[in-house]
């Protein structure tokens, strides 16, 4: 076995925090150490295997002395820097941020947006009946998962998931721009004719349910989807000797998907189809 060489420990930072005086890892960003001192800071877009790309800017706060409000999952403390993480400046922001997704965007399975939209005073409703939404029905071309864009907020984390972050597949990408903007294969072609080796890495990433496995997808369209009743158990994948984890969901004895935990050091939430997907054969009655 090699052995692993010890790291330095990593310098502490001082700095403020809402008043009181807080200390973090030096590379912390202000994300973690909010998370750290117990502050629920909102935010959509980040992930916790994949670089902050800073693009739902709800987790905005105050930086004393900053002429623009700070992304708190990308900008890293520094030492004697004032934060604030509640204050009107921020918290209008933020409400400002999820109107606009709330309104274009259908945000039903989008975990704690509800919440936050209660919380912050959000009214997606007064731009009217005429704003512009996405509006697009789900796209059903394979029998493992579901794209469904009219619940994408383009945090692009599926395309770093696919691209250089992980996968290094480069299936998908933005296409087009303003409000035309989309998550997009090559030509817009079908998966099936598209580069995507059917990993679900994406889906794994996806914050609000755009992308979903097509059990979910269908158990949902039946209403007989129960996270409630679910149950999680984590195990080794036998398809292969690389030893990835996977976690089982599995409700009314039958399991519905599967992910894999996060802080394992071999998948780090990863994995290829046989893992993500090839599991009908363990519940097969025949």
């Amino acid at each position: 076995m090699t052995a692993v060489p010890l790291q330095p420990p990593r310098r502490l930072v001082d700095f403020t925090l809402d008043g009181e005086p807080v200390r973090a890892p030096e590379g912390s960003t202000l994300l973690d150490a909010c998370r750290a001192s117990g502050k629920d800071v909102p935010t959509l877009c980040q992930g916790d295997t994949l670089t902050p790309k800073n693009a739902c800017r709800v987790c905005v706060v105050e930086v004393e002395g900053a002429r623009t409000l700070a992304p708190a999952c990308s900008r890293r403390v520094e030492p004697g820097m004032e934060v604030r993480t509640d204050t009107d400046r921020a918290r209008h922001s933020r409400k400002v941020v999820l109107e606009l997704l709330a309104s274009s965007t259908d945000l039903s399975t989008t975990p704690r947006a509800a919440e936050w939209i209660e919380e912050y005073g959000a009214e997606p409703g007064r731009f009217g009946a005429d704003a512009a939404r996405v509006d697009e029905e789900p796209k059903v071309d394979n029998d493992l998962y579901v794209r469904d864009y009219d619940k994408c907020i383009l945090c692009y984390k599926c395309v770093d998931a696919c691209g250089e972050q992980w996968q290094n597949t480069f299936a998908i990408a933005v296409a087009g721009r303003g409000f035309d903007a989309r998550i997009s294969t090559e030509h817009s072609a079908p998966l099936t004719d598209s580069a995507c080796v059917y990993c679900g890495n994406c889906i794994e990433v996806c914050p609000t349910g755009a992308l979903s496995f097509k059990s979910e997808f269908d158990m949902r369209a039946a209403g007989t989807w129960d996270e409630s009743a679910q149950t999680e158990t984590t195990t080794v994948c036998a398809y292969c000797g690389v030893g990835c984890n996977l976690t089982l969901h599995v409700q009314d004895n039958e399991i519905v998907k599967v992910t894999s935990p996060h802080d394992n050091p071999v998948t780090h939430g990863n994995l290829c189809i046989k893992g993500r997907f090839g599991y009908q054969h363990v519940q097969n009655r025949d």
